[in-house]
C-alpha cells in the first residue's frame, strides 16, 4: 500500500508540474528581445531552484526515513521475518521474502532521484511563474517572491510528510520490537 501511495503521489506531482509548465509556456507571453534577456531569465530560474532548500529537503527526508526503516528491518529479515511492503519483496507481493540489502538500497536511491526530480520540477515551474509575474508587475517583487516561498514551502512540507512519516514511524517501531525481542 505504501508503494502504491508513493507511485500515486509521484504521478500526481509530475502531472501537476507538467501541467503548470505547459500553462506557463502557453499563457505567459515572454517578451524576450535579446539573447541576453533570455539568458538572464534562465539563469535566474536556475539560481533560484539550485539555491532553494525546498528543492532538496523532500528527497533527503524520504531517503533518510526509508533507509532507517530498511536498516532497522534487516535484523528481522535475518531471523526469518517477512517484508510487508511489496516494493521491497522479491515477488512484489506483501508479506514475502525481502529483497537483498543492496537491491533495497538501490531501490531507495532510485526513489531519491525520482523525488528530487519532482521537487526540481515544482520549483522550476514556481520560479518561472515568479519571474514572469515580477517582469509583469515589477512593483510587487516582494509579494511575488513571498507567495513563491509559501508555495514551495507548502509543497515541500506536504511531499516530505507523505514520503517520510510512515517510514520514520516504522523505523521507531522496528527499534522497539528489536529491543523487546532481543534481536540485532
Amino acid at each position: 500500500m505504501l508503494a502504491q501511495q508513493h507511485r500515486w503521489l509521484n504521478r500526481s506531482i509530475r502531472r501537476a508540474s507538467t501541467a503548470g509548465l505547459a500553462i506557463v509556456v502557453l499563457a505567459t507571453p515572454l517578451t524576450v528581445s535579446a539573447q541576453e534577456r533570455q539568458s538572464s531569465f534562465a539563469a535566474d530560474v536556475a539560481r533560484h531552484v539550485l539555491l532553494d532548500p525546498t528543492t532538496y529537503v523532500p528527497a533527503i527526508l524520504a531517503y533518510d526515513s526509508t533507509m532507517r526503516d530498511w536498516n532497522s528491518s534487516q535484523p528481522f529479515f535475518r531471523n526469518g521475518y517477512v517484508e510487508h511492503n511489496p516494493q521491497f519483496t522479491a515477488s512484489g507481493l506483501p508479506n514475502d521474502t525481502a529483497l537483498g540489502y543492496d537491491a533495497g538500497r538501490k531501490m531507495i536511491l532510485s526513489d531519491f532521484v525520482t523525488n528530487l526530480e519532482v521537487s526540481v520540477a515544482n520549483n522550476v515551474v514556481t520560479s518561472i511563474f515568479e519571474r514572469a509575474l515580477i517582469d509583469k508587475y515589477p512593483n510587487h517583487r516582494k509579494l511575488v517572491r513571498t507567495i513563491g516561498w509559501i508555495e514551495k514551502g507548502a509543497f515541500a512540507s506536504l511531499v516530505s510528510y507523505q514520503l517520510s512519516a510512515s517510514h520514520y514511524r516504522q523505523w521507531q517501531q522496528n527499534e522497539r520490537m528489536a529491543l523487546q525481542l532481543g534481536i540485532r
